[in-house]
């Protein structure tokens, strides 16, 4: 006769057996994952105005409209140097340093990357759209208001032309806006997916508006936000927009991750 204790083993072994079978072992999550989930921020959704009718907008810029944008998450900091480089191998950097946003880089090398670090992972990162990443720079659904992402105050939050000495500097060193997201700002401009189009605001949707286009022209125009370390502070409030060409690589561009609500 077993003793009661072996009877619990072999039911509790039973038990795993049948999960196992079952397809209910779970896989262990891959730890570079966990490593940018833990600095990625949760931007619940919600309806903001999007762009600018004020005179010096551009004509790109507006005309200003309401959006409403589904929850999604974006990182605190942009990718720097170390992430991109142990997914590609290497970087041509111009400014070098393991902290420091990956820079000089294209939107095709921006999306590249993304690949590579999906097949690594197993998981689903993506540039942000540019409305989710304007709604993110604006606090999202904790909005103050603010000029630029954080403050009025654009030497509190960002490296830009007056105070960057011309290169871009650490991630996180100036103040986070009211989403603790940082150098949404300066320090480098960030790529998004969608392609620029200089009228695209007057026909957009109203719900999640995304401009995406896979485009074969190497010259293609593509969106970026934020600004950069070389951009004036009249160049830089949140709603602005400007663009590079998707394969030509530009010393004060990199990105930042996104990634869908599950």
């Amino acid at each position: 006769m077993k003793h009661p204790k072996s009877k619990i083993i072999s039911f509790v072994s039973a038990i795993s057996v049948t999960l196992i079978i079952n397809g209910c072992a779970t896989t262990p999550p891959n730890s570079l994952a966990q490593k940018i989930d833990q600095d990625m921020v949760l931007v619940e959704g919600g309806q903001f105005t999007m762009g600018a009718d004020n005179p010096s907008a551009k004509k790109s810029e507006g005309p200003a409209r309401t959006v409403n944008v589904d929850g999604f998450y974006l990182s605190k900091f942009e990718v720097t140097q170390s992430l991109f480089e142990a997914i590609t191998g290497s970087s041509l950097s111009y400014f070098r340093d393991p902290n420091t946003p990956v820079n000089n880089i294209s939107w095709q090398q921006a999306n590249y990357f993304i690949k590579k670090l999906n097949e690594k992972t197993g998981e689903h990162y993506r540039l942000p759209t540019e409305a989710e990443w304007e709604f993110a720079a604006k606090g999202g659904i904790l909005s103050k208001g603010f000029t630029f992402s954080g403050s009025n105050n654009i030497d509190e939050v960002a490296w830009y032309a007056n105070n960057s000495h011309n290169k871009a500097h650490k991630v996180g060193q100036k103040q986070p806006n009211e989403l603790g997201l940082y150098d949404m700002t300066g320090n480098v401009g960030e790529f998004v997916i969608d392609a620029f189009d200089e009228g695209y605001y007057k026909t957009a949707p109203s719900d999640n508006p995304v401009n995406a286009k896979e485009e074969k022209e190497s010259l293609a125009h593509k969106s970026v936000r934020g600004g950069s370390f070389a951009y004036d502070a009249d160049e830089s409030e949140n709603y602005r927009r400007d663009f590079a060409s998707q394969s030509v690589i530009m010393s004060d561009m990199g990105l930042r991750l996104a990634k869908d609500v599950d």
